[in-house]
C-alpha cells in the first residue's frame, strides 16, 4: 500500500472513531454499489448520514473540504438513498457530512466535522 492510501485509511479510521465518540452509530464503512462508494454510513439519531472523509497531510493544495465538489456531494446523496433502499431502514432525513482529517508536521491529526454540506 502506498503512503497516500495508508494516510487515507488512517484518516477514515480516525473519522469513524471521532463520529462514534460524538454519539453517531457507524452502520457501514466503504459501502459500495454500482454508482460509487460512501466512506462512512452513520446514524445521527433518526438521520442517515453519508460521510465523506478527506485526509490530507497539508493544505498546499487547499483544505480537504475544498476537494469535495458539488458533483461529489450530489452523488453521495444519491448513494445514501441507495443505501436506504438496499438495507430497508427508514430514516426521517438524509444528510451528507464531510470529515476533514489533517495531519500536522508533528504527526498528529486535527479533525473537523462539517455537517449538512449536501
Amino acid at each position: 500500500m502506498n503512503a497516500k492510501d495508508a494516510l487515507g485509511r488512517q484518516g477514515e479510521q480516525l473519522a469513524a472513531e471521532y463520529l462514534q465518540r460524538a454519539g453517531f452509530r457507524v452502520l457501514a464503512r466503504n459501502w459500495r454499489c454500482a454508482e460509487g462508494e460512501i466512506d462512512i454510513v452513520a446514524a445521527d439519531r433518526r438521520v442517515l448520514v453519508a460521510v465523506e472523509v478527506k485526509t490530507r497531510s497539508g493544505t498546499a493544495f487547499g483544505t480537504p473540504l475544498e476537494a469535495v465538489t458539488r458533483k461529489k456531494l450530489n452523488r453521495l446523496r444519491r448513494l445514501a438513498v441507495q443505501w436506504v433502499i438496499a438495507n430497508g431502514v427508514l430514516f426521517d432525513e438524509v444528510r451528507v457530512d464531510v470529515v476533514e482529517v489533517l495531519k500536522d508536521e508533528q504527526g498528529g491529526f486535527t479533525i473537523e466535522h462539517i455537517k449538512g454540506v449536501g
